[in-house]
């Protein structure tokens, strides 16, 4: 029998939450997991995730982005997935290099530990000594938390996935089965040659989790429309699951919803019995986000985004994302259009209120965007230039105050007018993995600017990801073209942020950081909030 000591440590020891998909990839895990996260949150309890994926890369720094989408870094410069920018917009809180768990760091680290003797001559396995490792890092990401949530990249039963699956039923060993709910989510695909939906993919995949050794304790059901109970009935009897525990989400126009649906669906109750707390979550933030984003406005503004990668949205999803905020909170509709920077033309940017440019690599689309900047330039368009947007603007500027040659040295390793050039200590890591300026840095803003009247503040911190910047040798010719340069490093050394005075354009900033990775649906960044406001009056003044 356990004293009364005994129970009350583990009545407060961490809980963990595991999610796993199953049927297909791509079904939403990460979007169901935020969402259970939020309304944990919005509960009151201190929530943290964890993304696991089976990639044998070490970080997301090299994975193509039109195959994996939007590079995300954390506060501590860490490459990573998308999924982790849905987690931080969905908990407002900030994750870290303990946040992503990659089986290729895993093996990384083992080998780097048996080549220095440190297994003791020992035979390194997959059991126990990866699955243990994973553990570790699972343990290390919830420290200091309430609740953990951990979603497992892929699907149940792919081969390179099943160390993960065997470690988080170890997990479950190690901390105690009442520590641990685990979360399946599955696809119910509808047949359309026999309209009806079919549940047999979701009870094989079902059965491969069993096979496995772990009977979730709640199945999400993602159906393209609201299924019937009886399927989700029906999954629950012939997997061995009890009826209220299969629940069903439809596809709905805004994942923001989610958590409401998740809400309706009957997983409250669940969670509540699992933490032990049956305290409504204060949801209010995102009600408002919600009426904010689904009303229809008086006035819509035209933005577009000149971008290379133009066929895959997930490749700059929180720009996107924080453009989206940014048009809620100032009561207007978004219009996005989407400027091939490979293929621009006066037309296209003349039919949109404000211009963005984000950041990227590479010199494929580099002319079309600078030709953005440049007609931004001469018809006071609303511009914000983030990281290589920034740099186009100053290559823009430069040209026009009469150095025609200028070019950054990513593009042009031979141009004389580098005005844009490689940052000390970056020489020959240009393909490199985890080696740029990577992180939170600070700025000091140029008390009286533009951008630090946007900011409300002259001191700020900025996450970054870059090899590259701007030449301050070329500081005089960008004045000359009007350009000042409006934020630096705190030690004055490096260009943060680039303006236009507001009695030469209306609003003109570029930034060598990536804000986007800051914006919050509920908090909308005050730079992009700022250029849909100038678009908005961009547009009435036309």
């Amino acid at each position: 029998m356990k004293n009364k000591d005994e129970k009350q440590k583990e009545k407060n020891k961490c809980k963990y939450i595991f999610v796993t998909g199953g049927v297909l990839s791509g079904v939403g895990k990460g979007i169901t997991a935020a969402s259970i996260g939020a309304i944990l949150k919005a509960k009151g309890f201190k929530v943290t995730m964890q993304k696991c994926d089976p990639y044998l890369n070490v970080d997301a720094g090299l994975l193509n982005p039109v195959e994996h989408g939007e590079c995300y870094v954390t506060h501590d410069g860490v490459e990573t997935d998308l999924d982790l920018g849905h987690y931080e917009r969905f908990l407002d809180f900030e994750t870290s290099r303990y946040s992503i768990t990659l089986s290729g760091s895993i093996f990384k680290e083992l080998i780097e530990k048996e080549r220095a003797g440190g297994f003791h001559g020992k035979t390194v396995q997959l059991v126990p000594h990866f699955t243990e490792l994973v553990q570790e890092k699972i343990m290390n990401a919830s420290k200091n938390s309430d609740i953990h949530i951990v979603e497992i990249g892929g699907t149940v039963g792919d081969y390179e996935g099943l160390s993960f699956i065997e470690a988080i039923r170890l997990f479950g060993n190690k901390v105690g089965r009442r520590n641990c709910l685990y979360v399946n989510v599955v696809y119910v695909p509808w047949i359309n040659t026999s309209k009806e939906l079919k549940s047999k993919p979701a009870q094989n995949a079902l059965k491969d989790l069993r096979g496995f050794g772990i009977i979730p304790d709640v199945v999400v059901c993602r159906t393209e429309k609201p299924a019937p109970r009886e399927i989700c009935e029906k999954i629950a009897k012939f997997s061995g699951i009890a009826d209220e525990a299969v629940l069903n989400l439809p596809d709905i126009d805004s994942v923001y919803d989610v958590s409401f649906n998740v809400l309706k669906s009957g997983v409250l109750e669940i969670l509540n019995d699992f933490v032990g707390d049956d305290k409504e979550p204060d949801m209010s933030d995102w009600e408002e986000f919600s009426k904010k984003r689904a009303q229809k406005n008086a006035r819509t503004v035209k933005v577009g985004l000149v971008a290379k990668y133009v066929g895959n949205e997930d490749t700059y999803i929180c720009v996107t994302e924080a453009l989206k905020a940014a048009a809620a909170w100032n009561d207007v509709n978004l219009d996005l259009r989407w400027i091939n920077a490979e293929k621009v033309d006066e037309k296209m940017l003349s039919e949109v209120d404000g211009l963005v440019v984000p950041g990227g690599f590479g010199n494929r689309g580099v002319e079309g965007k600078i030709a953005a900047a440049n007609y931004a330039l001469d018809h006071d368009v609303p511009y914000l230039g983030l990281c290589l947007g920034m740099q186009v603007a100053c290559i823009a500027s430069a040209r026009r105050a009469g150095l025609t040659q200028a070019n950054s040295e990513e593009f042009d390793k031979e141009t004389k007018e580098n005005v844009i050039y490689l940052m000390d200590g970056q020489e020959g890591k240009e393909s490199t993995g985890g080696s740029m300026r990577l992180g939170d840095f600070p700025a000091k803003l140029v008390k009286g600017s533009k951008t630090a009247k946007i900011y409300g503040k002259t001191n700020i911190v900025e996450r970054h990801r870059h090899r590259y910047e701007v030449n301050v040798a070329y500081k005089q010719q960008l004045e000359e073209a009007g350009l000042v340069i409006s934020g630096t490093s705190p030690d004055g050394e490096l260009t943060e942020f680039v303006e236009l005075p507001q009695s030469a354009h209306p609003f003109y900033i570029g930034t060598q950081a990536h804000p986007e990775f800051k914006s919050r649906p509920t908090k909308p960044h005050p730079l992009f909030a700022g250029l849909v406001k100038a678009a908005l009056d961009h547009q009435q003044a036309r």
